[in-house]
């Protein structure tokens, strides 16, 4: 007997229904937070690695700024091609992002440390995350406004004829209201948190790292979760799959970062380092072997030289050392080595360094063999030391001093690295002014003279600007492959040479050019004699340019 067949009706799967807008508009507001403060802690990575790495923080910060805002409206533009896809491709672009975000630093630092090119790499992330973080709302708009406005549970969606109350969930208007404010929030809290947890915490690299997971997690939480029904099992299978390779890829990163650091550190100061501290203000490295003198680094620049530097400190210390030296500042001069040279005129009865890093001293105190270099010169009873912000301890001064200072030695960085632009202004040589005693000296050094006229004679200008009279001077002596200036990039390796000089102005209060000459009771010297320093003048002189204007907090002049 043939029975008879039963069609059965296609069994449907039964979706869950869409989630309404009410409902889904907290958690996409919490998420934007999120991503937008991870963004932000992008753009500041990419900021500060730039500064440290390539120098002039101005210039750096405003290409990563301006390329990246640029590419955020690029961003915006091309979303409209996923508003079709927009749970998928949120789900992706934020996968995305934090894998380039959160890698970023990592590979700008390779990058540098073993190509040596990093501008253009620089550019080509802030390109990037620009464009990917600016493809974030347009998509998220496009989802809140696929959700009913009322659940399937509660009645059929109502049609809105007319605007909506401000809170209601059909307020379009107040729904991007919303969005941009959630977002400028989460900027804010990204901004403060980079500074304040992350740097001192997790370091650069670490930070970079952590961030992305974070990113990675909230922009794939809120498409699973809350907009699944806009995923097809493909859409959903590709942003689970794409997500965890994300987080494995962070995750070993994060795992390998210090061997990572290690390595480039290798590559960029050689195989010798003998401390790396990373203080609150910079990266300080000190390397050579065992038997020879040590190299100070701050922040990538070679700062102290152990074979050669006493040319440098005795040129900088002993001219300004011919008249009263009973009193003597210091401004920077963490090393201790300034501090040395003065320490060995008989006549010095106090010396004050204010150097801004704590780190620096503490290491020129405790390292043996930057602590041999320097004479333990700050183990000298006639040494204090000031940790402070020169300009601002400076202004305050006049009420704490109190004997002014027969010398004042500017022991700083080159010119043109961007923070210590403002201790070669008009207006920190008129606060030294205020402490120097009549007939006192000022001694600046002023980067090279040879390699950056236009650098060192700007700021002779500044001195004369601000009544100062000058006599500007230099010395030969440079350790090869390492340049002077602020350009960390710029080693002979990366095919350009050092400068072979470093740059000098002896200033005085008046119109009168101070004499440029040595203590009748000074050390014996190894680089300097009487006999050198018309030599040592003229070396300058023949770099001379004329018509420079002077330097000001508002209007710096220095070029690299």
């Amino acid at each position: 007997m043939i029975e008879p067949t039963v069609t059965l009706p296609p069994t449907r799967v039964r979706r869950p229904p869409p989630r309404p807008r009410a409902t889904v508009r907290w958690p996409v507001l919490v998420v934007v937070f999120v991503c937008a403060a991870c963004g932000l802690v992008y753009e500041l990575e990419l900021v500060a690695l730039a500064s440290y790495l390539i120098g002039d923080s101005v210039t750096q910060a405003s290409v990563v700024l301006s390329v990246m805002v640029f590419a955020m409206g690029l961003g915006s533009l091309l979303a409209k091609r996923l508003r079709c896809r927009a749970a998928v491709g949120f789900g992706l672009i934020e996968g995305a992002l934090a894998l380039v975000g959160g890698t970023s630093a990592l590979v700008l630092y390779a990058c540098f440390a073993w190509i040596g090119a990093s501008r253009g790499v620089l550019v080509a992330f802030s390109l990037i995350i620009g464009i990917l973080i600016g493809a974030e709302i347009p998509l998220l708009m496009s989802l809140i406004q696929r959700a009913p406005e009322r659940s399937v549970a509660t009645g059929r969606p109502r049609r809105v004829r007319r605007p909506a109350p401000a809170g209601d969930p059909d307020d379009t208007a107040g729904t991007v209201a919303d969005l941009f404010a959630a977002d400028y929030v989460g900027a804010l809290v990204g901004g403060l948190a980079f500074p304040f947890l992350l740097l001192p915490w997790l370091g650069q690299l670490t930070g970079a790292l952590v961030t992305g997971a974070v990113n990675a997690v909230a922009g794939a939480a809120l498409v699973l979760w809350f907009f699944r029904r806009d995923l097809t099992a493909r859409g959903r299978a590709l942003v689970v799959g794409v997500n965890l390779a994300v987080l494995g890829v962070l995750a070993t990163a994060t795992v390998l970062v210090d061997d990572f650091e290690e390595a480039a550190r290798r590559a960029v100061y050689g195989e010798r380092v003998r401390v790396a501290v990373h203080t609150e203000l910079q990266e300080v490295v000190v390397t050579g072997g065992p038997d020879g003198p040590p190299d100070l680094y701050l922040d990538g620049r070679l700062r102290v030289a152990g074979e050669d530097e006493y040319r440098y400190h005795e040129a900088l210390v002993h001219p300004a050392m011919n008249g009263p030296h009973a009193r003597v500042l210091i401004v920077g001069g963490g090393d201790g080595l300034a501090a040395r040279e003065v320490l060995r005129h008989p006549g010095v009865r106090a010396v004050t360094v204010v150097e801004l890093d704590p780190g620096v001293v503490r290491l020129a105190r405790t390292d043996p063999a930057l602590a041999a270099l320097n004479g333990h010169a700050f183990r000298d009873p006639r040494v204090g030391v000031v940790h402070a912000d020169a300009f601002h301890w400076l202004r305050g001064a006049a009420g704490r001093v109190q004997e002014r200072y027969d010398v004042v030695i500017s022991d700083l960085p080159d010119p043109g690295i961007t923070h210590s632009t403002k201790l070669y202004s008009q207006e920190f040589y008129g606060l030294a002014a205020g402490v120097l005693a009549d007939g006192g000296r000022l001694v600046v050094h002023a980067g090279t003279a040879t390699d950056r006229p236009a650098t060192y004679w700007t700021a002779d200008a500044t001195l004369r600007a601000a009544g100062y009279a000058t006599r500007p001077y230099s010395t030969e002596g440079r350790t090869p492959g390492f340049a002077a200036g602020p350009d960390r990039a710029g080693r002979a390796g990366a095919g350009r040479a050092g400068p072979d000089d470093w740059g000098f102005l002896l200033a005085v209060r008046g119109d009168r050019p101070p004499v440029l000459g040595l203590a009748a009771d000074g050390p014996p010297l190894r680089s300097l004699a009487p006999r050198d320093l018309p030599a040592a003048a003229r070396r300058a002189e023949r770099t001379r340019i004329t018509g420079l204007a002077p330097s000001t907090l508002v209007h710096p002049r220095y070029c690299n």
